[in-house]
This record gives structure tokens, sequence and C-alpha cells, in this order.
């Protein structure tokens, strides 16, 4: 791996500085989730996707300009081929290592992803009842996510944490038995806004959206939720309660924007750097990648360039179509 001596940071229009990358591995998954995916969907041919390698040096080149956090996402990371091989270069970088998965894959590969350097895990979870996880998920088996965050503590990582996006009507009723599992399990959990990205035809956002003060005041009905001032990289604001370690989050991209503080930005498995979430502000990596292949600097110039790039904020409307098209499998989680 080329060197990587930090010699600047990165920091955009705003006085934002960055020091957390979301890296794509793919953009295929085994769960189609209703309000991350289209039922049918058509993935990226083979040609257009970044090789492991092309992937580890961009993760090496934001290291190299300041970055702190690297977090792997997908679609589902752990369902590319050989992505251990990924995560162990990964894991090797002076930056602190975490993954998005849905736990589809933890029972098997919980044990190769903490010996490969993995510190933190999010685990997507939705729903506690089977046949409602199945049809969120589609295709998704409960017992299977369940026995594989069992296998993800016992194992014991520096964090876990479950991610669960409340929708009303559809799940809202179990926040306080996912809070129970949470605690039960002693790990944190984070309650998601739905984020409108793609134009899902068989799924009325603005029907189902539930937001962050309508959950913690469910959660609230039984547990007294103490603010806190504990931070990760990321957009969760934290609560504790007097009788466990477990926290808990809420993300609140509608109702309590984040965007002030954002000291992120994403890489697409396409190879897009993506400025923002909620805009399409972005810069092809690939291009660079390709054409001039192992000279870092000039990709790190290239992602320096970029920062100029970095909207002030993203705009969030629930009654019209989606502003963003490109799905949240494809974006990066």
């Amino acid at each position: 791996m080329p060197n990587t001596s930090k010699h600047t940071t990165l920091v955009d229009r705003f006085g934002r500085t960055v020091d957390y990358i979301r890296l794509s591995v793919t953009d295929r998954c085994d769960f189609r989730c209703v309000y991350c995916m289209a039922e049918n969907m058509t993935f990226l041919p083979h040609a257009q996707v970044l090789s492991l390698e092309e992937i580890e040096q961009v993760a090496a080149a934001f290291v190299g300009l300041g970055v702190k956090k690297i977090r792997l996402t997908g679609g589902e990371p752990l369902v590319r081929r050989d992505v251990i091989k990924l995560i162990r270069g990964v894991g090797q970088l002076d930056a602190e290592l975490s993954i998005t998965t849905n736990g589809s894959q933890l029972l098997d590969m919980a044990t190769d992803l903490k010996s490969a350097g993995v510190n933190r895990l999010n685990i997507s979870i939705d729903s506690l009842r089977a046949d409602r996880f199945k049809e969120m998920t589609r295709t998704g088996k409960l017992a299977q996510v369940l026995a594989g965050i069992d296998a993800a503590v016992k194992i014991g990582f520096d964090r876990i944490k479950l991610n669960t996006v409340v929708m009303k009507g559809r799940n809202d009723d179990e926040v306080l038995d996912l809070v129970e599992y949470a605690r039960d399990a002693g790990v944190d959990i984070s309650f998601i806004e739905e984020m409108p990205l793609g134009n899902i035809s068989e799924h009325d956002r603005a029907k189902v959206y539930c937001s962050s003060d309508e959950v913690s005041a469910l959660i609230s009905e039984r547990y007294q939720l103490e603010p806190t001032t504990e931070r990760t990289a990321g957009p969760s604001r934290y609560y504790r309660m007097q009788d466990s370690e477990s926290r808990v989050g809420f993300i609140s991209p509608h109702s309590h924007n984040f965007c002030s503080e954002c000291n992120r930005v994403r890489v697409t498995v396409e190879g897009r750097l993506l400025l923002c979430l909620g805009n399409e502000h972005s810069v092809d990596l690939r291009e660079t990648l390709r054409q001039y292949p192992d000279d870092i600097e000039r990709l790190q110039q290239v992602i320096v360039k970029a920062m100029d790039l970095k909207p002030e904020k993203h705009e969030f409307d629930l009654d019209e179509e989606p502003q963003i098209v490109r799905f949240m499998n494809m974006t990066g989680g």
C-alpha cells in the first residue's frame, strides 16, 4: 500500500472537518427491505464496480488525509466475495473500522471480522416478529439474524449497535420490545427516521413517517431517557437509562437536522464520492483510480478539491417525489 502520511485535513466551505468515510463494498444485498429497494432490482455490472484493491486504496487515501473512522457498508457488505481480504487490509490502517450489516452472515463471519480488525458493528433489525421481519425484508429470516447477533455479542466487539427504521403501522408498536431486546443483549440501539432515497411505488413514506420525538415518547412510557454528551462519529444523539449500560440513540434527518455538524462523506461501490447523503453533489474517483493506478497523491488531490462541493445541508420533503433517485443500497448506509 502506498505511503499515506498525513499532510492535510479535509475541511469544507462551511468549516466542517471531514474525518469519517463510509465506503460501499457492494450494491448487492440478500434482503430487499421495503424502504431501501424496489422488489425487482438491477445491480451494477462487474466492470463498473471498484475492485477490492481500489476500495482499499480509497480508504488509505482518506486516512492519509486525516480520516479517523471508516465504515464499510453496502448493500450488504458481507455478501461480497473475498470481502474478508479487504477488511484485513483496511483494518491495518490507522483508523477505527466498523461495518454496517443486516446480520445475515454474522453467525459464520463474526469471528473472522473480529480477527480482521473490525472494532464496531452496526446491525440493522426492524422487527422481532418473524412474519413481519420477512414482510419488511421480503427475503430475510429473523432467526438467522438473531443467531448472528448472539454470535457477535459472544465474540466481543468494542461496541455493537442495532439500527431500526421506525415506520407507523409497520413496526412502531415494537419500539419498546426492541429496547428490551437491546438491554437484554447488552448492546446499543438507534431509531432512525426514514430517508427518502429512491422512488419505491409500493411504499408511501409520508404515510409511515414516525418522528424521533414520537419514538422517544413511546420509550419514555417505560424508561426515563437521560441525555448524554456521548457521541460516536455518526449522527446519533444518545440517551442513557439509569438501570442499563445500553444506550438509546436517535437519527433524525427530518425533525432534528444534523447537517451543521456533518463530518462524513460516502464513496459508492462504483467510485462516486458523495459529499452529502441527501444531495447529488459528487466526484468520480473511479476515473482517477483507473487512469492513474497507485497514484495516491493524485487521488488525494481530487478528494481535497471535492470538499468545495459539499453542500450546507440536505432538503428532505416526504410529500414530494424523492429528490434523490438512487436507492439506499447504491448510496451506502
